[in-house]
């Protein structure tokens, strides 16, 4: 088993103590003058060297030099002594308790505090003068104070840990909240993209098809008339959302929000792009949709949105029929907007879809803690056999407004 590679510091703190030590004894310089059972020249330099070697232990095995540190200053105290070898002690004793385990250091402080205590009271009892004392503090300052030192220090430094533990943390927690405001803005940001231009494009996607597959002028003229101006409402509304991203000052205040007042030029727009396609669109808004005005902007935002997304849907996929659009509810209550369509296989033109429109209103009314279900549905009596039905349930209590 090899001894561990001594940190380059204790081997200079080692070298150090070892050269003072022997320039002291070189000078005969000692910490006792007296008679001592040890008292050969030589005997001093064998607890100094045993406490140069634990300097060298004194990161990367404190506990063992200072128990081995331990019987070598007692050792020193039998010759006549040198004050290096009670200085490197010292140093042992508070590399114990700042490199040694959490447990060693709460425990080395309580037990050199015990024995300064001890030391003192058998000086007193042995001495009887009050010499005693002295030697109580000398003690004291060897072994509980370097220990206290070394407790302290350990402290700051597990507290500089935890700050720093904590702070890196809060860092965490912020990149973590930020990434996660950008994924929700930037899914925001393209439901709204898709829910304003979605509508145009598909009615130029269809059109545009049934002017190059049918050979008639009228025909002809009345797609382009219906691909210009939806080219040009799509424009407004890009332009409309580019500029709301561009301006991040908040001295102009953003354009209106869809509200549910502007589902009768919705209809109408959709009647004239369904026109070609043999679909009827019919809105039923028998509650008074007057009472709209009391609804949360969220609420009516969410309506308006999931109501033009399944006029669009229904312009790619429904079968010639009619396309029917209910608001039921109340403000006071859950509005619920249904949207019915022909289901089936239509021949003719149609625009692709990519499903985001389902997934688009489906966030939006979760981001409102309501209910959504999209699917095909048993048809009316005297009607298709089946439609594609849109049912979103909407709460609208104030106290649950959530951004949509």
């Amino acid at each position: 088993m090899s001894l561990p590679r001594p940190h380059h510091d204790d081997v200079l703190i080692a070298a150090a103590g070892l050269a003072g030590g022997l320039l002291l004894w070189s000078l005969g310089v000692h910490t006792k003058d007296d008679g001592r059972p040890l008292s050969g020249p030589w005997l001093t330099l064998v607890p100094l060297v045993v406490m140069a070697a634990m300097e060298l232990l004194r990161r990367t095995r404190p506990q063992t030099a200072l128990v081995v540190g331990t019987a070598a200053i007692v050792v020193d105290q039998l010759t006549p002594g040198s004050i290096a070898t009670v200085l490197m002690f010292t140093d042992v004793v508070y590399a114990a308790v700042v490199y040694g385990t959490p447990a060693a250091a709460r425990r080395i402080p309580y037990t050199t505090g015990m024995v300064t205590v001890a030391a003192t009271i058998g000086f007193l009892v042995w001495i009887r003068q009050p010499v005693a004392l002295l030697l109580g503090v000398v003690v004291g300052l060897v072994s509980f104070g370097p220990a206290a030192t070394g407790a302290l220090v350990r402290n700051h430094r597990d507290a500089a840990d935890a700050a720093r533990l904590r702070a890196e943390q809060t860092a965490l927690l912020a990149e973590m909240d930020r990434t996660q405001a950008v994924t929700a803005e930037r899914a925001r940001m393209a439901r709204e993209l898709h829910d304003m231009v979605a509508n145009h494009l598909s009615a130029i996607a269809i059109h545009s098809t049934a002017a190059l597959s049918l050979d008639e002028p009228a025909t002809t003229r009345q797609a382009l008339t219906v691909i210009r101006e939806n080219s040009v409402a799509g424009l407004s509304e890009m332009r409309r959302l580019i500029g709301l991203l561009r301006d991040s000052s908040g001295h102009d205040e953003p354009a209106a929000a869809p509200t549910l007042a502007g589902l009768d030029a919705l209809i109408a727009k959709a009647r004239t792009n369904g026109e070609a396609s043999g679909l009827r669109f019919v809105l039923d808004d028998a509650p008074d949709r007057g009472e709209a005005a009391a609804l949360p902007t969220p609420v009516e935002l969410a309506a308006y949105r999931i109501v033009q997304e399944s006029l669009t849907n229904a312009l790619k996929h429904a079968d010639p029929g009619e396309v029917a659009v209910r608001l039921s509810g109340t403000a006071g209550g859950a509005l619920t907007v249904t949207v019915t369509s022909p289901f089936g296989s239509r021949p003719g033109p149609r625009a692709p879809g990519s499903g985001a429109g389902l997934v688009g209103m489906r966030e939006r009314v979760a981001l409102l803690g309501g209910e959504f279900e999209a699917g095909p549905v048993e048809g009316p009596p005297g009607g298709p056999a089946k439609v594609w039905r849109v049912r979103a349930l909407l709460p609208t209590e104030r106290d649950r407004e959530p951004s949509a």
